[in-house]
């Protein structure tokens, strides 16, 4: 039984902050933003640019794509950030409402910026195990840059954070660009290194630390962290890589394209030196910067869009999360003759 992607969509924000702007607020030379973090410019969010209102921008895109009605839809994953419009709100219900798909039942999940990769794994995962599961939305919305404060030097790693929104669509028994396996580790051994330290249950958020600002990213341990996980990133990132392919039953020497978040240009380097691919064989999101669970989707698009895949090419779409979790999904693009069938 095959799995496809048949349509894409994402939604970027019109408003932009440039390696000046962030230079500027967070008193950096603008070599270390432009250079060592690989920022150009990102798109940041507009008054009515909400997080989940952004995933239901991107999911008409992709639904658009696809061809098809709101109506075929039968399971809405929602893959994006938990800030959003709502602390407590279940998104992918809210999208099923405004897109009209009134057949389908709906359901949020959550991995960081890891969660699109959970997402297609689990979506597949769906429609091997029960049959009237034939076609489902994926979608998700992310603008965490509103949880920077530029002039916290503990969270300069995440000053690329950015906006927007992206969906797929997945079907069953298709003959085109077909999800094959994925490969996620996890370690909470960084749990608790990044978070809000406000707003929850141990620390709740009152007026008098709202007005300090004390709801915004914050790293616990930042030197502890960056020494536990500046090597361990790389070689999990390289790990996810190779047992996706693997469990997929390609060879290294079939990979044409990585789909990678943004992250340091050295970092993203060393990933493709690793596999034997040039600057060309990806997309370094430096105009983009990092957003979140959307950044695979958008690679994906922009590749497509530059001619950057081409019919029967092995592409690998990687990510990490928070927390810490590492995952990659290899997929086959374009019309296939046959598929594995997964069911064996």
């Amino acid at each position: 039984m095959n799995v496809g992607i048949i349509g894409i969509g994402v939604f970027l924000p019109t408003e932009r902050m440039t390696a000046e702007d962030i230079a500027e607020k967070a008193n950096l030379p603008i070599e270390v933003v432009k250079i060592k973090m690989g920022i150009t410019e990102k798109p940041i969010a507009g008054d009515n640019d909400h997080t989940v209102q952004m995933a239901i921008r991107a999911a008409e895109k992709a639904l658009e794509h696809a061809t098809i009605d709101a109506k075929d839809i039968d399971v809405i994953i929602y893959f994006g950030e938990e800030h959003k419009e709502y602390p407590l709100w279940t998104a992918g219900i809210k999208i099923q409402e405004e897109l009209g798909a009134t057949n389908a039942w709906a359901f949020d999940i959550q991995l960081r910026c890891g969660t699109a990769i959970l997402a297609m794994k689990l979506a597949k995962s769906l429609m091997i195990s029960d049959d009237n599961i034939r076609t489902v939305l994926l979608a998700g919305g992310y603008r965490n840059h509103d949880l920077i404060d530029y002039q916290n030097e503990r969270t300069r790693f995440m000053f690329n954070l950015g906006a927007g929104g992206g969906a797929l669509v997945l079907k069953r028994d298709v003959l085109e660009n077909l999800i094959y396996e994925s490969a996620i580790i996890t370690d909470g051994s960084f749990s608790e290194d990044v978070i809000v330290p406000f707003g929850g249950t141990k620390q709740p958020l009152t007026p008098e630390l709202l007005l300090q600002g004390l709801y915004r990213l914050d790293v616990t341990d930042p030197q502890g962290m960056k020494t536990r996980l500046e090597q361990r990133s790389l070689d999990n990132f390289i790990k996810v890589i190779r047992n996706s392919l693997s469990k997929s039953g390609f060879d290294e020497k079939n990979l044409a394209y990585i789909g990678m978040l943004h992250m340091k240009k050295s970092a993203h380097e060393f990933v493709l030196k690793s596999f034997h691919l040039k600057e060309e064989n990806s997309i370094y999101l430096s105009n983009y910067g990092h957003i979140g669970q959307i950044d695979q989707i958008l690679s994906l698009q922009l590749a497509l869009k530059e001619k950057k895949i081409q019919d029967g090419d092995v592409i690998t779409l990687v990510s990490a999360g928070i927390g810490y979790a590492w995952g990659a999904i290899t997929i086959q693009w374009g019309k296939q003759r046959g598929g594995r069938d997964d069911s064996l």
